[in-house]
């Protein structure tokens, strides 16, 4: 099993948070990983993005320009990555402030309105979490029970408090995804 992975959106959506977490999930799974970064000065607003790869076998390079996962976030996301998608792969999208749907036919597309859920939660800072639950109903590459000792792991512990509405997050998202093709 190898799964390359793109996670994509505006700085404050969590992106980078997400993809720690996965990341260390998939360490706690006893897997090899690559969590890469990349994002510009601005902390909020400006575009992030984070590239996993989860693999059995060992990776050979963190550089990827396909994938078969992508989460994208935010509109200049759609439209940078979902050509990057390998054909068979997947594409999970939160509709919030999307343009367009996804054009391709030759992916699978996943709509989640992880924004609308987190505001109805009233906890739009678990957004990230609720998408991550979305991908790991459709794509379970590493277990639930390893996401959160990751995220308990990327908290400082002042903020473990959170772990239970994280927790809730992650099973709503995985209820409201929802596959449009």
């Amino acid at each position: 099993m190898k799964k390359d992975i793109i996670i994509a959106g505006f700085g404050g959506q969590g992106v980078l948070s997400m993809g720690k977490i996965l990341a260390y999930a998939g360490l706690l799974d006893d897997k090899e990983v690559t969590w890469l970064p990349a994002y510009g000065p601005e902390q909020r607003g400006g575009t992030a993005n984070v590239t996993v790869i989860i693999s059995d076998k060992k990776i050979a390079s963190p550089m990827l320009k396909f994938f078969d996962i992508a989460v994208v976030l935010n509109q200049p996301s759609m439209d940078k990555f979902e050509n990057s998608v390998k054909p068979g792969g997947i594409l999970i999208y939160d509709s919030n402030g999307m343009t367009r749907k996804p054009q391709r036919k030759d992916i699978s597309v996943y709509c989640i309105d992880a924004t609308d859920k987190a505001l109805k939660l009233g906890a739009q800072k678990t957004f990230n979490m609720i998408v991550l639950g979305g991908l790991l109903k459709i794509e379970p590459m590493v277990t639930v029970e390893n996401v959160m000792l990751g995220l308990k792991k990327s908290l400082s512990e002042r903020h473990h408090h959170l772990l239970p509405a994280n927790e809730k997050a992650m099973q709503a998202g995985s209820e409201i995804i929802k596959k449009e093709n």
